[in-house]
């Protein structure tokens, strides 16, 4: 059963050694997401989940000690998903997912096993609530990290230039994500979020399908677009 989630951001920019000289813009973000994370840790779950997006359709999981790197963003810094068991695991992380280790990393998180999983951005909404309702039943006490970010479209520099929709729709993820609405994560637009390149859909979407039945009260921690982007920081619990 659900007992927590955390919903967090995912740009590669969250590690300072990515982000560099512009590492301080990020301050509150970091800052929200351990807080967050603490949120996880109170619950005392038998099992985490991590789940992100993935650049594969479909999905894909990850066990706990599965490697990952931010090679790719010009740092060599490496990160593992929780502390390795047994053979050293094959494999690397997707970027959503090393984020989130690098996250676990950094406040030291030692409560409970560790299991992610990254979810392609076409997987429909339906799928997704499947998805989640199977990860809720993984163990007695379930939490989850959820990683995505919110619409690239809310200025003319944004990565997907300015469209008067994204606002709005940042708006909506958010008032959901912090009244714990599970209906209202559920009732996304999967090609409205597509087009907003909202990689949080589909992970939302999960964690909207195993929270189902579970009565959590949500919580919204921050909520920004400082490159136009819109990351969000929740917690349900």
């Amino acid at each position: 059963m659900l007992v927590a989630a955390a919903v967090c951001p995912c740009p590669p920019l969250l590690v300072p050694e990515v982000a560099a000289g512009a590492a301080p813009e990020l301050d509150a973000a970091r800052s929200a997401c351990a807080d967050a994370l603490g949120v996880l840790a109170a619950a005392r779950p038998d099992l985490l989940v991590v789940v992100g997006p993935a650049e594969r359709s479909g999905r894909g999981t990850h066990p706990q000690g599965t490697p990952g790197s931010f090679r790719g963003f010009g740092v060599d810094v490496g990160v593992r998903l929780g502390p390795a068991t047994g053979a050293v695991t094959e494999g690397e992380l997707p970027p959503s997912l090393s984020v989130a280790a690098w996250l676990l990393e950094r406040t030291g998180w030692a409560d409970a096993p560790i299991e992610g999983l990254g979810v392609g951005e076409p997987l429909a909404p339906e799928r997704c609530a499947g998805v989640g309702r199977d990860l809720g039943t993984r163990a007695g006490r379930v939490a989850m990290l959820v990683m995505g970010d919110a619409s690239a479209c809310r200025t003319l520099k944004a990565p997907g230039y300015l469209d008067e929709r994204a606002a709005p729709f940042d708006a909506e993820v958010a008032r959901a994500l912090g009244a714990a609405d599970v209906a209202g994560l559920q009732a996304l637009d999967a090609e409205l979020a597509y087009e907003l390149k909202a990689s949080g859909r589909a992970p939302w979407q999960v964690l909207a399908g195993a929270a189902e039945g579970a009565d959590l009260a949500g919580a919204l921690l921050y909520d920004d677009a400082p490159y136009g982007v819109g990351y969000l920081v929740a917690t349900w619990s």
